[in-house]
């Protein structure tokens, strides 16, 4: 019996030690949070995870408060050239929001699933951004040189069309790369990552061009509109220029390949929805929602203003001196056939019986003023 109480222990205490050994570590900060592969979430050993969620979380929230400012003030749009850019905008804020959402991607663990979702929206969501920017350009520069713009219909159709391009680049190069090759989805060369943004930075590119035309239009109405969108254009292409040159090059000369990778495509994506929303979204929501200019001048046809006295002096200011000094005598001279009209006819001692009123009144007779003004001369 002794030998089997020996037994028995010892193999319980071994049991107990593997369990020990076996029992994963938890990263400080997670001892109440989500285990893993989430523990990026939490981990305040590797901060960049933390950080990126917060400003991640906060652009999430901006870009919906602006959805919702913009939606709820859409029936006070009535002018058509401002209400033709609601619909990129909406679209634009939709795809910021996505650049924030999938930067949550890139603080979970490697496995299928996450890679293949990392590699099919990365440049979908980065696309729809671009190409509401360039039709963005296209609409402003119609507005700058013919005063007037597309419809609203035509250009989220425009957008639409340029993003589904790109979706159909990255559905070909994961069925060419993950189904055809038979390569894990999380195996890929960083090159070919960036190749396959090619047309995204095809678009940006475009959009600058566009903004750039916009610019050298006539109409100086829209000229804060294309600036911004030009601001947002050449920091957008300075940072592709920064994450792509890093993520290619950058990790590999520092021999930080591949613990940064992640940690750079996550600041990216969190840097550009930033950039995108303070640089173009809002700025062009505050163009459409403003309300429009108040003339200083009064207006003379308009019949809901009452000033009838206002405009008579305005009138009277137009008509040159000569002008309203013939007028005046007139009416003097009316006036004066008016008064003979009621008292008949006037008698003069010398010649007799005046002619009445009602002659008097169709034959011309100047008085002292307009002979005056035109110099003594008497016109028939």
């Amino acid at each position: 019996m002794s030998l089997f109480h020996a037994v028995f222990l010892l193999l319980t205490g071994l049991g107990v030690s593997l369990s020990q050994d076996e029992k994963p570590t938890v990263p400080f900060g997670c001892r109440f949070g989500p285990p893993r592969p989430y523990t990026l979430l939490c981990d305040l050993e590797a901060i960049w995870g933390v950080v990126v969620e917060v400003v991640a979380a906060a652009g999430v929230l901006a870009a919906i408060l602006l959805l919702i400012v913009l939606l709820c003030r859409l029936h006070s749009v009535t002018e058509a050239p401002k209400r033709s850019g609601i619909g990129p905008i909406l679209l634009l804020l939709m795809g910021i929001i996505g650049l924030f959402g999938l930067s949550f991607a890139y603080l979970i663990e490697h496995n299928e699933s996450i890679c293949v979702v990392r590699r099919a929206l990365w440049g979908l969501f980065f696309s729809l951004c671009f190409a509401c920017m360039l039709t963005q350009g296209l609409r402003l520069r119609r507005l700058a040189c013919e005063s007037r713009s597309p419809g609203g219909c035509a250009l989220v159709g425009l957008v639409l069309g340029l993003t589904a391009v790109q979706g159909i680049v990255a559905a070909e190069w994961l069925l060419l790369t993950v189904l055809r090759e038979g390569n894990p989805a999380c195996e890929y060369q960083a090159l070919d990552f960036a190749l396959a943004c090619a047309y995204v930075a095809a678009l940006l590119l475009t959009a600058l061009v566009t903004a750039t035309l916009a610019l050298c239009g006539k109409a100086r109405q829209w000229h804060c509109n294309v600036v911004w969108l030009l601001v947002s254009c050449l920091l957008s292409i300075l940072l592709w220029v920064a994450w792509v040159g890093f993520y290619v090059y950058g990790n590999k000369v520092l021999d930080k390949s591949p613990d940064w990778d992640d940690p750079a495509l996550a600041v990216a994506l969190i840097a550009q929805g930033w950039l995108l929303l303070l640089c173009h979204a809002a700025p062009e929501a505050h163009a459409c929602l403003r309300s429009p200019h108040q003339p200083s001048a009064p207006d003379y046809f308009d019949t809901s203003q009452n000033s009838s006295r206002m405009r008579e002096a305005s009138l009277d200011e137009d008509i040159p001196l000569s002008h309203r000094q013939f007028v005046e005598n007139q009416g003097y001279a009316f006036d004066e056939n008016a008064a003979g009209l009621r008292s008949g006819s006037h008698h003069n001692g010398n010649t007799g019986a005046r002619p009445s009123a009602p002659f008097r009144s169709n034959v011309y007779q100047p008085t002292e003023m307009t002979m005056i003004l035109n110099g003594g001369a008497v016109s028939t």
